[in-house]
């Protein structure tokens, strides 16, 4: 059973690899294709505009943070020299704090320059790629249109394609067509000269020429039967009449006379 749905599988997977395979148009390959790395490079754009944002961010807060560090460095020493060490103190750990943050936005910022580099390198490197692809690609476009049409033109030429292949069997088939008819007119012409179609009324009578030429030779010995009775009869009365002769009959007028 693993046998048999392994070949189904098979022959599945053929079919279907056939079907693709005639569906497929390099052109519209082509073309998906250099679509595809399209969209990879605005991906690849969006990438860069999300790290740039994300470090000006950073930046911003960075910013921030220095003019904080500032502001309390300035307040710090307006409490040491208002007498107030406590106040001065806690200024001072703020500003601490607040360093300590910008060494960690300052790393954040670093690692996100590091990214948007490599990401606008890998974008240049793509984009190359890219062009490169779409070069080749509208070469490899104009070969196959090319190719195509030489085929279509050997094809229609040679009559070797698909459409000429239905032309030339619809032209065997009206070439057979013809002959049919024509041998069966010259059928028709034999039987018409045979006088097969002579009597068209003696079809209703159940006769056909077999039973015709059958009734003939049963009635010919007949006649001539009876046209020897004939003949004997008509020379036993004319006497010195010549066989074959009928005499002449004399009037009633001249039997009287004599």
């Amino acid at each position: 059973m693993a046998g048999l749905t392994g070949r189904m599988s098979t022959v599945v997977k053929a079919k279907v690899s056939k079907l693709l395979d005639r569906a497929e148009d390099p052109a519209e390959t082509l073309d998906y294709s250099y679509q595809k790395q399209v969209e990879q490079l605005q991906n690849v754009k969006k990438g860069i505009a999300d790290v740039v944002t994300a470090k000006k961010r950073l930046q911003m807060q960075e910013s921030s943070l220095q003019q904080s560090v500032v502001k309390l460095d300035t307040q710090a020493r307006q409490a040491v020299a208002a007498g107030q060490e406590d106040l001065a103190r806690a200024a001072l750990e703020r500003k601490n704090v607040a360093q300590t943050e910008m060494q960690g936005l300052d790393t954040q910022v670093s690692e996100l320059e590091d990214q948007q580099q490599k990401l606008t390198d890998s974008e240049q490197k793509l984009r190359v790629k890219i062009e490169a692809f779409r070069t080749k690609k509208e070469v490899i476009k104009a070969q196959y249109s090319a190719a195509e049409a030489q085929v279509r033109i050997s094809e229609a030429a040679t009559g070797v394609g698909e459409q000429m292949a239905d032309v030339g069997l619809a032209m065997q088939r009206a070439v057979d067509k013809t002959e049919n008819m024509r041998a069966r007119a010259d059928a028709v012409q034999e039987l018409e000269a045979a006088g097969t179609f002579d009597d068209l009324t003696a079809l209703g009578s159940g006769e056909d020429d077999i039973d015709r030429q059958l009734k003939q030779l049963s009635s010919q010995p007949a006649v001539d039967d009876e046209l020897a009775k004939m003949k004997g009869e008509i020379g036993a009365g004319s006497g010195s009449a010549p066989a074959g002769q009928i005499p002449s009959q004399s009037s009633p007028s001249e039997g009287q006379q004599t």
